[in-house]
């Protein structure tokens, strides 16, 4: 083989090896962005957690894949009606006893919360599924729980419990209403 020939071998190699990297590069920058959009915030809390990108991206995608393989449905137009209501008296109760209109509104997000199909054991788990389908919200809901745990142990003041209801009342709006449960109605 003669040196010219080498020269064009080698010089294609290392054009297909660049181009390669460059592929390889787009492809992780454009899985960035779509974790990114998808989980909105959840993207930035679960960066501080891990502490780098590649983790924080294992981990929104493994939620994803987990809550795929649950059966989240949306709510019938009776099961939608009774939750709103239950939602307004417990809203209507806060002004005579916040304390416990905030516990109500804690079981009525996860009451809600079961009747669409998420598992309700753990809080952290329960918090990590909802984020996949309600990622701008379930900081509310890491919020609002943390004020009814602090509420439990007589820790929080009235403001607290008002900005624990107005927290529970944007996850539990998500949660009623949500565009991807009318979506699967309408397919249905």
């Amino acid at each position: 083989m003669d040196q010219t020939i080498l020269i064009v071998l080698v010089v294609v190699v290392v054009a297909l090896a660049v181009v390669a990297v460059g592929v390889w590069v787009y492809m992780q920058k454009r899985r960035t962005e779509q974790v990114r959009e998808r989980f909105g915030p959840e993207y930035d809390r679960a960066m501080t957690e891990h502490g780098d990108q590649r983790g924080a991206q294992a981990e929104l995608e493994a939620r994803q894949k987990r809550v795929e393989h649950l059966d989240i449905r949306p709510l019938s137009p009776s099961d939608r009606e009774r939750f709103a209501a239950a939602w307004r008296a417990a809203q209507a109760h806060f002004v005579d006893d916040p304390k416990a209109a905030t516990a109500d509104a804690d079981r009525l997000v996860s009451e809600l919360m079961q009747a669409r199909g998420y598992p309700v054991g753990d809080f952290e788990q329960r918090a990590a599924d909802v984020s996949v389908d309600h990622p701008l919200v379930v900081e509310n809901y890491r919020a609002a729980h943390y004020i009814a745990l602090r509420n439990e142990r007589g820790e929080a003041s009235t403001e607290d419990l008002r900005k624990a209801m107005v927290h529970y009342r944007a996850l539990f709006e998500d949660l009623l209403e949500s565009e991807k449960a009318e979506q699967t109605e309408v397919r249905q």
